[in-house]
């Protein structure tokens, strides 16, 4: 309830502001999505239960900052929300999009131990119907963690028919498992809706394997 409360209220400072960001070149946006299980990078971090989720985004001029939440269930009922603070900055070279940032997870019930932070660089390029994407995660190692790298490679295409929108990915998350991600979206006037397949491979623990089919739905304003 905390975190719809929250969402709405980005949402509506964000409507608020609209004006004037018109003259100061600063742009903001609000987003909330209601989906059936949080997976990230290809595990469940709801124990395959619903959750909703929120942000609010900054940019000017290719620098950009940004918060995002979400309830999780890890079921050791020492917590209940994860909020993500980034920043970094976007742009393009020769066509070629690139993105340098900071991210930091944080969970506010639990120890720092499993607060951690990993510094990223992405880059991508995009035709009229076709997008190839790639982005590298470096974990910032702290007294308490030593965060595992990270990256991932992806494809998206709009060539299907009544404008879906189709995407790949493909993530590899060194010394914990392997996934793949293929998934279908929709956009409409004032929401999106998607569908993901995910399938998660653990590096040494094959019971701790998943399967996924999430669905999403979500608005930005």
């Amino acid at each position: 309830m905390k975190l719809l409360k929250l969402s709405l209220v980005t949402a509506l400072l964000a409507t608020l502001a609209f004006g004037d960001e018109q003259k100061s070149g600063l742009n903001m946006s609000a987003n909330v999505a209601f989906t059936s299980n949080y997976v990230w990078r290809g595990m469940t971090q709801t124990k395959d239960s619903p959750a909703i989720q929120g942000g609010v985004d900054l940019d000017y001029k290719g620098i950009y900052a940004g918060v995002w939440g979400s309830n999780v269930e890890f079921g050791d009922g020492k917590n209940s929300m994860e909020a993500d603070l980034y920043g970094g900055y976007k742009g393009e070279v020769a066509g070629i999009g690139y993105d340098l940032g900071y991210i930091q997870y944080v969970y506010p019930n639990m120890s720092d131990e499993y607060n951690f932070g990993e510094a990223y660089v992405g880059i991508s390029k995009e035709w009229e119907k076709f997008g190839v994407n790639a982005k590298y995660y470096k974990g910032v190692e702290t007294d308490e963690l030593d965060p595992e790298d990270y990256y991932e490679v992806g494809v998206t295409s709009s060539i299907l028919p009544y404008e879906v929108g189709f995407k790949a990915t493909y993530g590899s998350y060194n010394d914990i498992g392997d996934y793949y991600l293929v998934g279908l979206s929709k956009s409409f006037e004032k929401f999106d809706v998607s569908v993901a397949y995910i399938d998660f491979s653990h590096d040494t623990d094959s019971s701790a394997d998943e399967e996924n089919v999430v669905a999403t739905l979500s608005f930005k304003f």
